[in-house]
């Protein structure tokens, strides 16, 4: 069975003012506030959730707390990548001790693994621990491109890799992914604007940015298309554009938390190197959720 099916949010983590810590109250609240507008799954410590400038401690002791309050309403995927093999394995256990639903875990960045190098990696975390894990490919920000012939080696050898996020953005890439696995794997978009044409594909659905400020929108756009409504889950997709657009107008996350700012939830600063939303970019973001009715 799937770890999820539809529109995941890969949540951001809010800090506390002075950005020293993590403010619960407000993951909380956005916590019950994804789960009433449909999100079918949060995915906690992800890229969008900062977790490159959190240490270890936070990083953990936030996807705890995500695990813990959400109390099985839907299910949680932790992030515990790494590009430490061991530390990736570390983490996943830890979270697995948590009550993690899922792992996802990002390709090793920096240190470019061989085709070989990524199955041993992703083979070593997978035979460590009992839970689900899903693959992360995002070459555009590990520089590192998990090619399909890879996952396909680890689907069909490694009982415990289930599932892949795929960020490429190359179509071709993803079809072959899915003719090589034979149907055997549970394919999640990762990007907001390739939604449908990756459900098209035999995909069950989205890690999403966009699900952070549209929850319900991007549910009912995997909704329809699993209902049949394949038209007008590309007319949803075509009017998520401007937001999609717009939310990575600059690197995620910060128009997001930008966006979140506009709507008035008190999610914090970023964490540098992260800066502030550049005033031009954030206008045009400002006019796409006016548009979109958010504001």
């Amino acid at each position: 069975m799937a770890v999820f099916k539809g529109a995941a949010v890969a949540i951001v983590t809010p800090f506390t003012e002075d950005g020293s810590a993590v403010n619960y109250d407000a993951f909380a609240e956005l916590i019950d506030e994804q789960i009433a507008g449909g999100t079918d799954a949060i995915v906690a410590c992800g890229t969008t959730g900062e977790a490159a400038t959190m240490t270890e401690q936070e990083h953990m002791e936030a996807v705890k707390f995500c695990i813990e309050y959400t109390k099985k309403r839907v299910p949680v995927i932790a992030g515990t990548g790494s590009n430490c093999t061991q530390t990736a394995i570390h983490l996943s256990k830890e979270a697995q001790e948590y009550g993690a639903d899922g792992l996802l875990l990002v390709s090793p960045y920096y240190n470019k693994a061989t085709q070989n190098g990524l199955y041993a990696h992703y083979r070593a975390v997978a035979e460590a621990v009992d839970c689900p894990v899903i693959l992360y490919n995002v070459p555009s920000r590990t520089g590192c491109n998990i090619l399909p012939e890879t996952v396909a080696r680890l689907v069909k050898e490694v009982p415990g890799v289930v599932g892949v996020k795929e960020a490429s953005g190359n179509i071709s890439q993803i079809v072959k992914l899915m003719a090589l696995t034979e149907g055997r794997i549970d394919l999640y978009s990762g990007n907001d604007d390739q939604v449908v044409p990756l459900l098209a594909m035999g995909g069950i659905g989205v890690i999403s940015v966009v699900s952070n400020i549209a929850p319900r929108a991007v549910h009912d756009m995997c909704q329809r298309f699993f209902d049949g409504d394949v038209a007008g889950a590309a007319r949803l997709q075509c009017e998520l554009l401007g937001l999609c657009d717009n939310l990575f107008s600059e690197v995620n996350p910060i128009p997001v938390k930008k966006a979140l700012s506009l709507m008035g939830k008190n999610v914090g600063p970023l964490r540098m190197p992260l800066t502030e939303m550049e005033p031009a970019h954030a206008a045009k973001l400002e006019e796409a959720m006016r548009e979109f009715g958010l504001l």
